[in-house]
């Protein structure tokens, strides 16, 4: 009989445990201490090494101890701050859109801006040569 239950809890364990060799980024990500990067680095590091344990995340750069610890317990993010995350990552990539159509429109801006610039110099300079050239005319009469 506590044979049957031991196995039992095992089992549930393991359902709730992420695989660190397919675990997509968002998964890796909802184990604390692991953001962004550290996940874009076990990833990284997963293309070229087999990982057959948690263990083998201290072989990762930035991975220590204590995340290992958190893997092996499978201590997550809570949801609070996964939220936060998601709208802290909208919302930065909403103001980069922002900002790259801002600095579009004023690059626009600016290219039309020297354009009518160019413009008038060049109708400047003709009524210039115009000017001189009456001039020339006048005095070889």
């Amino acid at each position: 009989m506590k044979k049957v239950i031991a196995l039992l809890m095992l089992s549930v364990s393991f359902m709730f445990a992420i695989n660190l060799q397919t675990a997509s980024k968002e998964e890796l990500m909802s184990i604390k201490g692991i953001g962004a990067q550290k996940a874009a680095a076990i990833m990284k590091y997963r293309k070229t090494h087999k990982i057959k344990s948690a263990d083998d995340l201290l072989k990762v750069k930035g991975i220590g101890a204590g995340i290992v610890k958190n893997v092996k317990k499978g201590v997550k993010v809570s949801s609070t701050k996964k939220t936060a995350k998601r709208k802290a990552s909208k919302t930065s990539s909403k103001s980069k859109a922002k900002m790259k159509t801002k600095a579009s429109k004023t690059k626009k801006k600016a290219s039309s801006k020297a354009k009518s610039k160019k413009s008038s110099m060049k109708k400047k300079a003709k009524s210039k040569k115009s000017k001189l050239k009456e001039k020339a005319n006048k005095y070889k009469k």
